[in-house]
């Protein structure tokens, strides 16, 4: 086993890491940033237009419009019929579809190369030529609605989470629901979405990006065809948002729902993001995610699930890119027969007796090994290279900062991570749910 570990730390360490040299920047004289991600190897091609806004940069009173939005761009414009996009993109042997986040909203298409030229066309369209009406509104809205019922109503998991957020982020919108609060989206309005529209979806505050067998050349040309003629947004303000009050108490919060079959607990931290330029604490983060809550081999599931057989899960997740402060959890499942309680006071002890022990070496080793194999192995798939891009500059990142991530993240050392863990896992800015069917005789929490 020494011996094949040894054999693939060599092989990794031979296989070229980044691509970037096939990759291309530039900006449009209306402000528009495009990025070009060659690869030849088929003949396919991921276009992808991301705007700076998304749910977090929403007006107070409306949330959801940012998905909203979203929703109504795949109807009609000046030159095509409701449902035409896709029809279109379908009928060319594609596939399209959109997503919102809190500080981003992107519409893609996946497509035989030499339909690169279309999908501009169209995509540029309705950037600018969006056709709505009161009809669209309310079937559309009804359509969010009930999106909201299967994906939160329907989950006493989703409605927690909620309420977590909401708990974690006092000030900020990242504690509003993406899909919004039932109460505001039911009174989403055409002019709510008209006003969203108009002041976030314009070039200036947009980033195509095309992944695939294309030339940097022809897609400046086909850009500036397209997208260079339509004009910035000049009244388009910098992203400043409400920032968070200092947390000085540990928040608790514990939800009860009679479907809930299995208890759990969650926690999370406020922790810093990946900002341009200075990636170390995200990386130190990202890796000590890894190490207490990445699988069956990680620090929390020997702890709690193998050698006291106290939990049947255990988790810890970091979202590193993000435009503003983001958070670092943890989720523990208890074993049958094993309160909440105590499954929370497991995990406190596990955290202290990671704290004294420190990182462990070989782990360290293999956990960056692996990220850097999953790096390799992105640079198969143009849509995860075109979302990789996408994802972060829309965060605030730059082309530098991506290129730069996997060498950052090979970087951390045990003490990076012991500094991070400090730092970020403070008990006094915590916030702490459990999630349990109602109790005859409920426990208190700690």
């Amino acid at each position: 086993m020494r011996f094949l570990a040894g054999v693939a730390t060599l092989v990794m360490a031979a296989l070229p890491l980044r691509a970037e040299d096939m990759v291309t920047d530039f900006r449009l004289e209306n402000g528009m940033q495009v990025v070009v991600i060659e690869d030849h190897r088929a003949p396919v091609v991921m276009h992808m237009v991301w705007y700076r806004a998304g749910a977090a940069d929403e007006t107070p009173g409306v949330s959801g419009v940012a998905h909203f939005l979203e929703h109504l761009l795949f109807k009609g414009t000046e030159t095509l019929e409701p449902g035409e996009f896709s029809a279109t993109v379908a009928a060319n042997g594609g596939r399209d579809n959109a997503f919102t986040s809190y500080d981003y909203t992107a519409y893609f298409q996946r497509i035989a190369a030499d339909r690169l030229e279309l999908m501009m066309q169209m995509e540029s369209d309705r950037m600018v030529n969006l056709q709505l009406d009161e009809k669209d509104i309310l079937t559309e809205r009804d359509v969010i609605i009930e999106e909201r019922n299967q994906r939160v109503e329907n989950s006493p998991a989703a409605l927690m989470r909620e309420q977590l957020d909401a708990a974690q982020y006092l000030n900020h919108r990242y504690g509003v629901p993406i899909i919004g609060w039932r109460h505001e989206m039911e009174a989403l309005s055409l002019e709510d979405a008209l006003a969203y529209y108009r002041q976030y979806y314009a070039p200036n505050n947009a980033i195509l990006v095309v992944a695939g067998d294309v030339e940097p050349a022809a897609v400046r040309t086909f850009a500036e065809t397209y997208y260079g003629v339509i004009p910035p947004n000049p009244e388009l303000e910098p992203r400043v948002r409400p920032t968070e009050p200092p947390q000085t108490a540990a928040r608790r919060m514990v939800f009860e729902d009679p479907r809930v079959a299995q208890p759990y607990l969650r926690r999370s931290y406020l922790a810093p993001e990946r900002d341009a330029g200075d990636q170390e604490t995200a990386a130190a983060l990202t890796i000590l995610a890894e190490i207490l809550g990445g699988g069956t081999t990680s620090f929390l599931a020997e702890k709690l699930q193998f050698d006291a057989q106290l939990a049947v899960y255990t988790g810890a997740w970091y979202r590193g890119t993000s435009f503003d402060d983001t958070t670092f959890e943890f989720v523990v499942v208890p074993a049958e027969g094993v309160s909440l309680a105590e499954a929370e006071a497991a995990m406190d002890q596990a955290m202290k007796d990671f704290m004294a022990d420190g990182v462990d070496p070989a782990q360290l080793e293999r956990i960056k090994m692996q990220l850097r194999a999953s790096q390799i192995y992105a640079r198969d798939d143009v849509e995860r290279l075109a979302n990789r891009y996408g994802r972060a500059l829309a965060s605030g990142l730059t082309i530098e900062d991506v290129k730069a991530w996997p060498d950052v993240l090979q970087a951390v050392t045990e003490e990076d991570i012991l500094r991070a863990a400090e730092a970020v896992l403070d008990l006094d800015t915590s916030v702490t749910g459990w999630l349990r069917a109602p109790q005859a005789d409920a426990e208190v929490g700690q």
